[in-house]
């Protein structure tokens, strides 16, 4: 890589790491996972940066790779998990108090990258459809769907309270 390329690379690094990762650990709600994402990322937008300077926003190109890299990860844990949950059938956490957090964490890989971007990033639809490489209309499925979740989940944990 060039010096101009490489002074070019670390400037888009700086300024935009942080907010790459913060989208990671949305979606992935453990901070060593979500820099390995993030890192990631940033590495292909480096082997690629010959072609990537000529992107309108190679940051969002770096982000929409990070956000897919982590719903692929959680979707893989989440399939663990259940795995998991089948053979410990004596586990029962359902009185455990539940926060917003929690919640979250507990919803769908793609449900819960849909309210990390929409709620909490304050994005908007259209970009989450593209970062996520859906539709308007299936993001909005997808926050739709969340919301019913996350209702219940947290009637219940404030109904288990008080038991």
């Amino acid at each position: 890589m060039r010096r101009d390329d490489r002074v070019e690379y670390e400037l888009v690094f700086r300024s935009s790491y942080a907010s790459v990762l913060r989208t990671a650990f949305l979606v992935l709600h453990d901070k060593g996972r979500a820099e390995e994402v993030t890192q990631e990322a940033f590495l292909r937008l480096y082997e690629r940066w010959r072609k990537a300077i000529r992107y309108d926003h190679p940051v969002a190109w770096v982000r929409t790779v990070a956000v897919r890299e982590a719903i692929r990860r959680a979707e893989r844990e989440r399939r663990q998990m259940v795995m998991e949950l089948v053979d410990d059938r004596g586990a029962d956490d359902r009185h455990r108090d539940l926060d917003l957090l929690d919640a979250v964490a507990a919803l769908p890989p793609r449900q819960r990258a849909a309210v990390a971007l929409y709620y909490l990033e304050d994005r908007p639809i259209d970009e989450i459809a593209v970062l996520m490489e859906v539709s308007s209309s299936t993001v909005k499925q997808h926050l739709f769907q969340a919301r019913n979740r996350l209702g219940v989940a947290l009637l219940e944990g404030v109904s288990g309270d008080g038991e």
